[in-house]
């Protein structure tokens, strides 16, 4: 699978751009704000339906425009397929097909895989447990649909519960039997869930050290410690016997939504005892298990894009991850970089073939 060519209107910074990619290495240079980023959450959002880098899609209309569109023609199967999306301010989002609309966006999730290893993926180990949570769970949601339409329901009644609650706590009445109408769904989603989450770490794991083994030459064992009190037997008592705490704190207390996935190295928390290098290498290896492990679901390549990854890797780990991806693995790469002489020195004669386009002043040159 690779992506032809991109069209924007009005996204982010580009009142309007058109550029054609090859099937192998696409390099984006240019200064730091002019751009190269917002291409890549282009092709993220064909993919994904949705941002990279914000949560409101409004937040990517360029300001001089009052809505974004986003097309792209991608080779799949030997088969060609145009993908649309734009939004309008204060309307829903488009999202188109071959000409079809979806019912519904997640039914497009898995369909034209893609892989990003950004600066920020740095907040997988020094964020909150939700970062995680939604990480993983992006991964399995692409190959398995019923965990993702299982996880859409479960956040649905979640909220719905919370606002129960809240009400109950401010009349001061208990209404048991509606609580129930929701426990009893909520309780098998988690089971459901949970168990899904389970298989998918066991899973993983070898993709992960396998990656981090040629990241760092085989100097430690990393492991996914994946924390639930969702697959304890008596689960469901818990969760009966944690009534009251949620009507005091207004909120659902238990509940696949409280699950912890640690990173450890050789048995301690990478987060508390790794160095910056060890950290650096398992949120490559992390991507890169990603890349595997979704290959391997889907029988799809996705797409790689690496974004301002040189400035934040020292030179080892460069020449690693390059030998890496030149592999016959990995199809359609896409690179930002802010130092073009950089990529040429890095890239250039090595992997054919190879694009390498300027961005600057809100517009995408190819050079010769």
């Amino acid at each position: 699978m690779f992506l032809q060519s991109l069209s924007l209107q009005y996204f982010k910074n580009y009142e309007k751009a058109d550029v054609s990619f090859c099937n192998h290495f696409n390099c984006l240079v240019g200064m730091n704000g002019s751009g190269k980023t917002n291409i890549l959450d282009a092709i993220h959002y064909l993919s994904t339906t949705k941002s990279a880098f914000h949560s409101l899609d409004a937040q990517s209309i360029c300001h001089k425009g009052k809505y974004f569109v986003v097309n792209g023609v991608f080779e799949k199967l030997d088969k060609i397929h145009q993908i649309h999306c734009s939004l309008k301010k204060n309307s829903r989002k488009t999202f188109k097909v071959d000409e079809a609309e979806y019912d519904k966006l997640s039914e497009h999730v898995g369909k034209f895989p893609v892989v990003l290893i950004a600066p920020n993926d740095d907040e997988l180990i020094r964020e909150s447990n939700e970062t995680r949570r939604k990480f993983f769970d992006s991964i399995i949601s692409q190959y398995d649909l019923s965990y993702l339409q299982a996880l859409i329901k479960y956040n649905h009644l979640l909220k719905q519960r919370n606002a129960l609650l809240k009400k109950m706590n401010e009349a001061g009445k208990v209404d048991a039997i509606m609580l129930d109408t929701y426990n009893q769904p909520m309780i098998q989603l988690c089971v459901e869930i949970a168990k899904k989450r389970m298989a998918f770490i066991e899973e993983f794991l070898p993709h992960l050290q396998s990656n981090y083994d040629r990241i760092s030459d085989k100097k430690e064992r990393v492991s996914i410690i994946y924390q639930t009190k969702v697959l304890s037997t008596d689960f469901e008592q818990q969760y009966a016997k944690g009534t009251q705490k949620d009507l005091i704190t207004q909120r659902t207390n238990l509940g696949i939504h409280r699950d912890e996935y640690l990173f450890e190295i050789d048995d301690y928390l990478i987060k508390k005892f790794g160095s910056q290098g060890q950290q650096k290498s398992l949120l490559i290896s992390l991507k890169l298990a990603q890349f595997e492990f979704v290959k391997s679901h889907l029988g799809i390549t996705p797409l790689l894009l690496l974004d301002d990854i040189f400035d934040k890797l020292d030179d080892a780990r460069i020449s690693q991850l390059m030998s890496i991806i030149g592999s016959d693995d990995f199809g359609q790469v896409f690179v930002t970089d802010a130092r073009e002489e950089r990529t040429r020195s890095l890239l250039e004669g090595k992997f054919e073939p190879m694009k390498i386009f300027r961005v600057e002043h809100n517009t995408i040159e190819e050079l010769t």
